[in-house]
């Protein structure tokens, strides 16, 4: 009997990518059936067992999707130049769409949201139940501290290629959003010079890339005389992995429409708690 439930993953090359791929074998509710990669990549064409071992299934990783594999769900964790491809196939073969690509420019956001009138998509900067849970203290803690400095400390390895990450900033709206405040109005990506002052309202941010750290974020609320900070640190990358299957198998039955990690969380708790 086969799965109800198949997929294909783009970006699969990558460290995320390969990740779930991971996660999927042996699943027995949700099929991989293609893993994409891009142009030129080494891998195209070679077996998954090249990189995932013997338990990985028969199939070679490739550039393009077939015509004749009809995947529920598209997950996408490449880069930004990648992104628009990944998202055009999903719309054009009637796929739903998990991304977890950040960097997307206005456009790309736009061109998501225009997606949402056809097909299911699901974008979030960070796949782990306990972002997801530090968004909501985030927002509760600048609604009742409107007033007191907010800094957002994020750091990751040094190949990561987007800065700062996409989660930092999904942090700083939720507390723009909080507050009432236009987002890139009040987002403060440095504080070099010699008379470079803390602007009023301002959200700092702050970005270290080094060695092999997984992903760490540190939300400070700052007064005079105290202050709060809200942190979460990654050791595994495998939990965004488990996140994203979760996501993509809650997703397949959906209809066309925008959703968000908190809909999956919401819908059953179960689905993300092992992440």
């Amino acid at each position: 009997m086969r799965p109800s439930i198949l997929v294909a993953v783009h970006g699969a090359a990558g460290r995320m990518g390969q990740a779930i791929l991971r996660t999927l074998i042996g699943r027995e509710d949700i099929e991989l059936v293609a893993a994409l990669v891009r142009s030129g990549s080494d891998l195209s064409g070679r077996l998954l067992a090249a990189t995932l071992g013997a338990r990985a299934p028969a199939i070679a990783y490739t550039s393009s999707l077939r015509a004749d594999l009809m995947p529920a769900v598209l997950i996408d964790f490449s880069v930004a130049a990648a992104f628009d491809r990944a998202l055009a196939c999903a719309v054009d073969r009637k796929m739903a769409f998990v991304s977890g690509t950040t960097g997307l420019t206005a456009k790309q956001r736009a061109a998501l949201d225009s997606a949402a009138a056809s097909i299911a998509v699901l974008w979030s900067a960070n796949f782990s139940l306990g972002v997801a849970l530090l968004a909501r203290l985030v927002a509760e803690a600048a609604r009742s501290l409107p007033d007191w400095d907010c800094e957002i400390v994020e750091a990751h390895h040094n190949r990561k290629q987007d800065a700062p990450s996409g989660t930092a900033l999904a942090l700083g709206r939720e507390v723009a959003s909080a507050r009432d405040q236009d987002f890139d109005a009040v987002a403060k990506f440095s504080h070099v010079g010699v008379n470079a002052p803390r602007a009023p309202d301002s959200i700092g941010f702050s970005v270290t890339r080094a060695g092999d750290i997984v992903g760490e974020h540190t939300v400070m609320f700052a007064t005079q005389g105290e202050r709060i900070e809200l942190v979460h640190r990654v050791t595994d990358r495998d939990i965004f992995a488990r996140g994203a299957v979760a996501a993509a198998h809650w997703i397949a039955a959906r209809p066309p429409g925008k959703y968000a990690l908190a809909d999956v969380l919401a819908g059953d708790p179960s689905q993300v708690s092992d992440a």
